[in-house]
Protein backbone atom coordinates (compact mmCIF):
# COMPACT_ATOMS: atom_id res chain seq x y z
CA UNK A 1 0.00 0.00 0.00
CA UNK A 2 1.50 3.48 -1.37
CA UNK A 3 -0.65 5.82 1.01
CA UNK A 4 -2.16 5.01 4.02
CA UNK A 5 -4.66 7.33 3.60
CA UNK A 6 -5.97 6.63 -0.67
CA UNK A 7 -6.53 2.62 0.20
CA UNK A 8 -8.68 2.66 -2.66
CA UNK A 9 -11.84 4.17 -1.66
CA UNK A 10 -11.65 7.66 -3.44
CA UNK A 11 -12.91 9.83 -6.21
CA UNK A 12 -11.25 12.37 -8.48
CA UNK A 13 -12.27 15.11 -6.95
CA UNK A 14 -14.22 16.56 -3.94
CA UNK A 15 -17.84 17.31 -3.09
CA UNK A 16 -18.42 20.10 -0.57
CA UNK A 17 -21.44 18.47 0.53
CA UNK A 18 -19.85 14.94 0.61
CA UNK A 19 -16.95 15.96 2.96
CA UNK A 20 -18.37 18.78 5.06
CA UNK A 21 -18.59 18.06 8.90
CA UNK A 22 -17.50 14.70 8.26
CA UNK A 23 -15.07 12.25 10.54
CA UNK A 24 -12.38 11.42 8.24
CA UNK A 25 -9.53 10.40 9.92
CA UNK A 26 -8.35 9.94 13.59
CA UNK A 27 -4.67 10.10 14.89
CA UNK A 28 -3.21 9.43 17.88
CA UNK A 29 -0.66 11.25 19.48
CA UNK A 30 1.12 9.73 22.56
CA UNK A 31 4.16 9.64 24.43
CA UNK A 32 5.56 5.95 23.78
CA UNK A 33 4.12 4.76 20.71
CA UNK A 34 5.33 0.84 20.65
CA UNK A 35 3.31 0.68 23.94
CA UNK A 36 0.50 2.23 22.66
CA UNK A 37 1.01 0.27 19.55
CA UNK A 38 0.59 -2.89 21.70
CA UNK A 39 -1.91 -1.87 23.94
CA UNK A 40 -4.71 -1.06 21.23
CA UNK A 41 -3.69 -3.61 19.07
CA UNK A 42 -4.85 -6.24 21.77
CA UNK A 43 -7.25 -4.15 22.71
CA UNK A 44 -9.46 -3.27 19.66
CA UNK A 45 -8.38 -5.70 17.78
CA UNK A 46 -6.37 -3.70 15.20
CA UNK A 47 -3.24 -4.77 13.40
CA UNK A 48 -0.27 -2.21 12.82
CA UNK A 49 0.67 -0.65 9.75
CA UNK A 50 3.92 1.81 8.79
CA UNK A 51 3.15 4.67 6.41
CA UNK A 52 5.66 3.70 3.96
CA UNK A 53 6.39 7.73 2.67
CA UNK A 54 6.96 7.97 6.52
CA UNK A 55 7.96 4.92 8.30
CA UNK A 56 7.50 6.76 12.20
CA UNK A 57 4.12 7.03 11.66
CA UNK A 58 2.08 4.25 12.22
CA UNK A 59 -1.41 3.26 11.10
CA UNK A 60 -3.98 1.15 13.15
CA UNK A 61 -6.04 -1.24 10.80
CA UNK A 62 -9.17 -3.76 10.72
CA UNK A 63 -9.39 -6.14 7.90
CA UNK A 64 -6.54 -4.45 6.19
CA UNK A 65 -8.21 -0.73 6.15
CA UNK A 66 -6.33 1.73 7.93
CA UNK A 67 -8.70 3.12 10.80
CA UNK A 68 -6.25 5.26 12.70
CA UNK A 69 -2.85 7.09 12.69
CA UNK A 70 -0.71 7.59 15.29
CA UNK A 71 2.74 9.24 16.12
CA UNK A 72 4.84 10.77 18.74
CA UNK A 73 3.79 14.14 20.92
CA UNK A 74 5.35 17.12 19.83
CA UNK A 75 7.62 18.66 21.77
CA UNK A 76 5.82 22.17 21.29
CA UNK A 77 2.71 20.32 22.53
CA UNK A 78 3.96 18.72 25.86
CA UNK A 79 5.63 22.14 26.94
CA UNK A 80 1.99 23.63 26.67
CA UNK A 81 0.68 20.88 29.18
CA UNK A 82 -1.16 18.87 26.36
CA UNK A 83 -1.60 15.32 27.48
CA UNK A 84 -1.46 12.21 24.99
CA UNK A 85 -4.48 11.70 23.44
CA UNK A 86 -7.03 11.17 20.13
CA UNK A 87 -7.29 14.09 17.42
CA UNK A 88 -10.32 14.01 15.07
CA UNK A 89 -9.89 15.28 11.72
CA UNK A 90 -13.35 16.75 10.45
CA UNK A 91 -13.90 17.84 6.75
CA UNK A 92 -14.25 20.69 5.67
CA UNK A 93 -14.11 22.00 1.91
CA UNK A 94 -11.84 24.62 2.39
CA UNK A 95 -9.63 24.21 5.31
CA UNK A 96 -8.12 28.15 5.17
CA UNK A 97 -11.46 29.77 5.43
CA UNK A 98 -12.60 27.33 8.15
CA UNK A 99 -9.53 28.48 10.46
CA UNK A 100 -11.01 31.65 9.76
CA UNK A 101 -14.20 30.78 10.43
CA UNK A 102 -13.19 29.66 13.63
CA UNK A 103 -11.57 32.38 14.89
CA UNK A 104 -14.69 35.03 13.92
CA UNK A 105 -16.67 32.52 16.20
CA UNK A 106 -14.37 32.61 18.76
CA UNK A 107 -11.80 29.86 18.23
CA UNK A 108 -8.20 29.84 17.83
CA UNK A 109 -5.70 28.36 15.80
CA UNK A 110 -3.35 25.85 17.39
CA UNK A 111 -1.65 24.75 13.98
CA UNK A 112 -1.45 26.88 10.89
CA UNK A 113 -2.37 25.21 7.89
CA UNK A 114 -0.20 22.66 6.18
CA UNK A 115 -0.73 20.65 2.81
CA UNK A 116 0.49 17.08 2.23
CA UNK A 117 0.95 16.15 -1.39
CA UNK A 118 -1.59 13.76 -2.55
CA UNK A 119 -3.33 14.41 0.50
CA UNK A 120 -4.76 17.38 1.21
CA UNK A 121 -4.26 20.61 3.57
CA UNK A 122 -5.64 20.76 7.46
CA UNK A 123 -5.32 22.82 10.45
CA UNK A 124 -5.60 22.17 13.98
CA UNK A 125 -8.32 24.43 16.09
CA UNK A 126 -9.69 25.00 19.72
CA UNK A 127 -12.97 26.40 20.05
CA UNK A 128 -14.33 28.37 21.96
CA UNK A 129 -14.45 25.82 25.58
CA UNK A 130 -10.78 25.02 24.70
CA UNK A 131 -11.88 21.58 22.73
CA UNK A 132 -8.79 20.42 20.39
CA UNK A 133 -9.50 19.79 16.85
CA UNK A 134 -8.67 19.80 12.71
CA UNK A 135 -10.38 20.72 10.36
CA UNK A 136 -9.28 18.86 7.22
CA UNK A 137 -9.90 19.50 2.91
CA UNK A 138 -8.44 16.19 1.42
CA UNK A 139 -7.71 16.03 -2.29
CA UNK A 140 -10.09 13.70 -2.50
CA UNK A 141 -13.82 12.27 -1.89
CA UNK A 142 -14.86 9.17 0.87
CA UNK A 143 -16.69 7.01 -1.47
CA UNK A 144 -19.92 5.49 0.59
CA UNK A 145 -21.89 6.28 3.72
CA UNK A 146 -21.21 7.05 7.05
CA UNK A 147 -21.95 3.53 8.93
CA UNK A 148 -18.93 2.32 10.89
CA UNK A 149 -17.87 -1.54 10.30
CA UNK A 150 -16.16 -3.14 13.15
CA UNK A 151 -12.71 -1.66 13.97
CA UNK A 152 -14.18 1.80 12.84
CA UNK A 153 -15.04 4.71 14.94
CA UNK A 154 -18.67 5.02 15.21
CA UNK A 155 -19.26 7.85 17.99
CA UNK A 156 -18.29 10.79 18.57
CA UNK A 157 -18.40 12.82 21.59
CA UNK A 158 -17.69 16.43 22.96
CA UNK A 159 -17.41 17.42 26.51
CA UNK A 160 -17.67 20.82 27.32
CA UNK A 161 -18.47 23.62 29.37
CA UNK A 162 -21.65 24.91 27.49
CA UNK A 163 -23.87 22.52 25.08
CA UNK A 164 -25.29 25.67 23.67
CA UNK A 165 -22.50 27.43 22.69
CA UNK A 166 -20.23 24.43 21.54
CA UNK A 167 -23.08 23.60 18.98
CA UNK A 168 -23.58 26.76 18.12
CA UNK A 169 -19.66 27.26 16.92
CA UNK A 170 -19.79 23.87 15.09
CA UNK A 171 -22.84 24.02 13.43
CA UNK A 172 -21.61 27.25 11.42
CA UNK A 173 -18.68 25.32 11.05
CA UNK A 174 -19.69 22.12 9.83
CA UNK A 175 -23.13 22.73 9.63
CA UNK A 176 -24.35 20.16 11.94
CA UNK A 177 -27.58 19.85 12.92
CA UNK A 178 -29.41 18.75 16.34
CA UNK A 179 -31.04 15.71 15.78
CA UNK A 180 -31.97 14.24 19.64
CA UNK A 181 -31.93 14.89 22.75
CA UNK A 182 -31.80 12.98 26.46
CA UNK A 183 -32.16 14.69 29.91
CA UNK A 184 -29.14 13.08 31.96
CA UNK A 185 -30.79 13.77 35.08
CA UNK A 186 -30.34 16.40 38.04
CA UNK A 187 -27.47 18.35 38.00
CA UNK A 188 -26.49 16.82 34.54
CA UNK A 189 -28.13 18.71 31.87
CA UNK A 190 -28.94 17.09 28.18
CA UNK A 191 -27.10 14.92 26.09
CA UNK A 192 -27.56 16.70 23.28
CA UNK A 193 -26.91 14.71 19.94
CA UNK A 194 -25.61 16.22 16.75
CA UNK A 195 -25.58 14.98 12.68
CA UNK A 196 -25.15 15.84 9.38
CA UNK A 197 -27.26 14.14 6.09
CA UNK A 198 -29.43 12.15 8.13
CA UNK A 199 -26.24 9.91 10.20
CA UNK A 200 -25.69 10.99 13.47
CA UNK A 201 -22.27 11.29 14.40
CA UNK A 202 -21.99 12.00 17.77
CA UNK A 203 -23.04 13.61 21.18
CA UNK A 204 -22.45 16.56 22.99
CA UNK A 205 -22.83 17.16 27.43
CA UNK A 206 -22.01 19.56 29.58
CA UNK A 207 -18.73 18.85 32.38
CA UNK A 208 -20.29 18.30 35.96
CA UNK A 209 -19.46 21.24 38.19
CA UNK A 210 -16.61 20.90 39.95
CA UNK A 211 -14.99 17.79 37.63
CA UNK A 212 -11.27 18.15 37.01
CA UNK A 213 -11.93 17.10 33.05
CA UNK A 214 -11.10 20.00 30.36
CA UNK A 215 -13.25 20.38 27.47
CA UNK A 216 -12.49 17.31 24.72
CA UNK A 217 -13.29 15.23 22.20
CA UNK A 218 -13.55 11.60 22.89
CA UNK A 219 -13.96 8.72 19.86
CA UNK A 220 -15.51 5.67 20.20
CA UNK A 221 -14.56 2.77 18.39
CA UNK A 222 -16.78 -0.03 17.66
CA UNK A 223 -16.00 -3.51 18.83
CA UNK A 224 -17.94 -6.99 19.49
CA UNK A 225 -17.85 -6.37 23.13
CA UNK A 226 -17.59 -3.68 25.61
CA UNK A 227 -17.32 -6.16 28.30
CA UNK A 228 -14.27 -8.34 27.01
CA UNK A 229 -12.63 -4.66 26.42
CA UNK A 230 -13.35 -3.47 30.11
CA UNK A 231 -11.74 -6.63 31.41
CA UNK A 232 -8.77 -6.80 28.92
CA UNK A 233 -7.82 -2.52 29.78
CA UNK A 234 -6.36 -3.00 33.25
CA UNK A 235 -4.66 -6.15 32.49
CA UNK A 236 -2.50 -4.74 29.63
CA UNK A 237 -2.17 -1.68 31.31
CA UNK A 238 -4.90 0.97 31.21
CA UNK A 239 -7.77 2.30 33.52
CA UNK A 240 -11.43 1.89 33.09
CA UNK A 241 -13.07 5.14 34.34
CA UNK A 242 -16.72 4.40 33.12
CA UNK A 243 -18.64 1.23 32.10
CA UNK A 244 -19.34 -1.00 30.84
CA UNK A 245 -22.85 1.01 30.98
CA UNK A 246 -26.24 0.27 28.97
CA UNK A 247 -27.52 3.19 26.89
CA UNK A 248 -30.62 3.58 25.08
CA UNK A 249 -31.09 1.65 22.33
CA UNK A 250 -29.54 -1.69 23.53
CA UNK A 251 -25.58 -0.59 22.98
CA UNK A 252 -22.88 -0.23 25.77
CA UNK A 253 -20.04 1.42 26.15
CA UNK A 254 -16.47 1.39 27.98
CA UNK A 255 -14.74 4.58 28.40
CA UNK A 256 -10.55 4.08 29.46
CA UNK A 257 -7.89 5.66 30.01
CA UNK A 258 -4.37 3.99 28.05
CA UNK A 259 -1.09 3.48 29.67
CA UNK A 260 0.22 6.82 28.31
CA UNK A 261 -3.20 8.83 29.34
CA UNK A 262 -4.89 8.91 26.72
CA UNK A 263 -8.74 8.56 27.07
CA UNK A 264 -10.27 6.15 24.55
CA UNK A 265 -13.76 4.63 24.81
CA UNK A 266 -15.51 1.52 23.01
CA UNK A 267 -18.96 1.07 21.47
CA UNK A 268 -20.93 -2.67 20.94
CA UNK A 269 -23.94 -3.01 19.30
CA UNK A 270 -27.02 -4.73 21.54
CA UNK A 271 -27.73 -6.89 18.14
CA UNK A 272 -25.56 -10.34 16.70
CA UNK A 273 -21.91 -9.27 16.94
CA UNK A 274 -22.00 -5.72 16.61
CA UNK A 275 -23.33 -5.54 13.18
CA UNK A 276 -22.99 -1.46 12.84
CA UNK A 277 -26.37 -0.07 11.64
CA UNK A 278 -28.83 -2.12 13.61
CA UNK A 279 -31.00 -0.92 16.37
CA UNK A 280 -32.58 -2.89 19.25
CA UNK A 281 -34.68 -1.41 21.91
CA UNK A 282 -34.10 -3.20 23.90
CA UNK A 283 -30.92 -2.96 26.77
CA UNK A 284 -28.19 -5.34 26.84
CA UNK A 285 -28.95 -5.49 30.62
CA UNK A 286 -32.53 -6.54 29.85
CA UNK A 287 -31.12 -8.91 27.21
CA UNK A 288 -29.07 -10.69 29.41
CA UNK A 289 -31.97 -10.24 32.63
CA UNK A 290 -33.56 -12.30 30.11
CA UNK A 291 -31.44 -15.11 29.46
CA UNK A 292 -30.93 -15.40 32.87
CA UNK A 293 -34.53 -15.93 34.02
CA UNK A 294 -34.90 -17.67 31.08
CA UNK A 295 -32.32 -20.14 31.10
CA UNK A 296 -34.29 -23.14 32.20
CA UNK A 297 -37.35 -22.45 30.25
CA UNK A 298 -35.24 -22.33 26.48
CA UNK A 299 -33.85 -25.63 27.76
CA UNK A 300 -37.06 -26.86 28.61
CA UNK A 301 -38.06 -26.04 24.79
CA UNK A 302 -35.06 -26.93 23.15
CA UNK A 303 -35.28 -30.49 24.94
CA UNK A 304 -38.38 -30.99 23.58
CA UNK A 305 -37.55 -29.47 20.40
CA UNK A 306 -35.04 -32.28 19.96
CA UNK A 307 -38.19 -34.98 21.04
CA UNK A 308 -40.38 -33.47 18.67
CA UNK A 309 -38.09 -33.08 15.66
CA UNK A 310 -37.20 -36.77 15.44
CA UNK A 311 -39.86 -38.67 15.22
CA UNK A 312 -41.11 -36.34 12.40
CA UNK A 313 -38.40 -36.75 10.55
CA UNK A 314 -38.56 -40.37 10.91
CA UNK A 315 -42.22 -40.36 9.93
CA UNK A 316 -41.60 -38.38 7.01
CA UNK A 317 -39.17 -40.71 5.42
CA UNK A 318 -41.51 -43.44 5.81
CA UNK A 319 -44.19 -41.65 3.88
CA UNK A 320 -41.76 -41.16 1.30
CA UNK A 321 -40.42 -44.57 1.13
CA UNK A 322 -43.86 -45.63 0.56
CA UNK A 323 -44.68 -43.25 -2.24
CA UNK A 324 -41.50 -43.95 -3.74
CA UNK A 325 -38.30 -46.72 -4.47
CA UNK A 326 -35.20 -45.50 -3.30
CA UNK A 327 -33.01 -44.35 -6.62
CA UNK A 328 -29.57 -45.47 -7.46
CA UNK A 329 -27.46 -42.31 -7.56
CA UNK A 330 -25.42 -41.57 -10.91
CA UNK A 331 -21.67 -41.77 -10.86
CA UNK A 332 -20.37 -37.83 -11.01
CA UNK A 333 -23.17 -36.19 -10.33
CA UNK A 334 -23.20 -33.76 -7.19
CA UNK A 335 -25.47 -35.10 -4.45
CA UNK A 336 -25.21 -31.66 -2.13
CA UNK A 337 -23.70 -28.24 -2.33
CA UNK A 338 -22.27 -26.28 0.80
CA UNK A 339 -23.88 -22.79 1.20
CA UNK A 340 -21.68 -20.09 3.03
CA UNK A 341 -23.52 -18.40 5.44
CA UNK A 342 -21.02 -15.62 6.24
CA UNK A 343 -21.34 -12.43 4.80
CA UNK A 344 -18.34 -10.03 4.46
CA UNK A 345 -19.44 -6.21 3.87
CA UNK A 346 -17.89 -4.45 1.50
CA UNK A 347 -15.38 -1.61 3.40
CA UNK A 348 -15.01 0.66 0.07
CA UNK A 349 -18.57 0.58 -0.14
CA UNK A 350 -19.37 1.90 3.49
CA UNK A 351 -16.58 3.34 4.79
CA UNK A 352 -15.38 6.95 4.46
CA UNK A 353 -11.99 7.50 2.89
CA UNK A 354 -9.21 7.56 5.46
CA UNK A 355 -7.15 10.41 5.56
CA UNK A 356 -3.68 11.52 8.03
CA UNK A 357 -2.26 15.04 6.97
Amino acid sequence: MTDPRDTNRATATISPTKIRGRFLWHELMTTDTRAAADFYTKLVGWTLQSWDQNPTYQMFLAGGVPMAGMTTLPEDAKLEGAPPGWLGYIGSPDADAAARLAVKLGGRVLKDAIEIPSVGRFVILEDPQHAVFSAFTPEQDPVGDERAGLGDFSWHELATSDVEAAFAFYHELFGWEKTSAMDMGPGLGVYQMFGARGQTLGGIYRIPAGAPQPPAWLPYALVTSSDRVAAQTPKLGGRVINGPMDVPGGDSIVQIVDPQGGMFAVHSKGTAKGVAGGTNSKSVAGERSAKRAGSKRGAARSSSRKRTSRPAKKSAKKRASKKRKPVKAKRGRAVSAKVHGRKRAKKSARRPARRRP
